[in-house]
């Protein structure tokens, strides 16, 4: 009977506030390794995501294209690539949707820019990166169609 007492007693304690601290001490080190490489592959995924949306687009603007003879201007967008055009001559050449789904913002949730006719060819449709400005490097890099 003794034994079985002195065996509850070992069970029942429990962990010393010196273990507690020496588990959260190896924690807070795993996580301050494991962290850093996990975030950065988050920004390496959401850049080809955009890469693979602006060639999904460029491919969508070269079916409008094959329909109209040019590219979607500037001011249409790139709406018209899934949405049928207000303006009836517009409307009877539209063979769309040529996109699936709106494709209307990159990874980073900022609009995609597009212009026509490009400066750097017929024309250009760029992410501006996580932070949303022109330029910048890492995850605030630019995308860019024509690179």
């Amino acid at each position: 009977m003794k034994r079985n007492t002195h065996r509850s007693r070992f069970l029942s304690r429990g962990f010393t506030l010196i273990e507690l601290l020496i588990v959260m001490i190896i924690i807070a080190l795993l996580s301050a390794i494991v962290g850093p490489k996990l975030f950065r592959h988050v920004g390496e995924s959401e850049q080809k995501a955009a890469k693979v949306q602006i060639q999904q687009i460029g491919t969508a603007l070269d079916l409008y294209r094959l329909d109209y003879g040019r590219y979607p201007s500037t001011e249409q967008g790139l709406h018209v690539l899934w949405a049928k055009p207000d303006d009836d001559s517009e409307a009877q050449k539209w063979k769309g949707p040529y996109l699936q789904k709106p494709v209307e913002k990159d990874p980073w949730k900022n609009p995609y820019v597009y212009k026509s006719p490009g400066d750097h060819g017929e024309y250009d449709l760029s992410s501006l990166g996580a932070d949303g400005k022109e330029g910048g490097e890492g995850d605030n890099a630019d995308i860019n169609s024509w690179e």
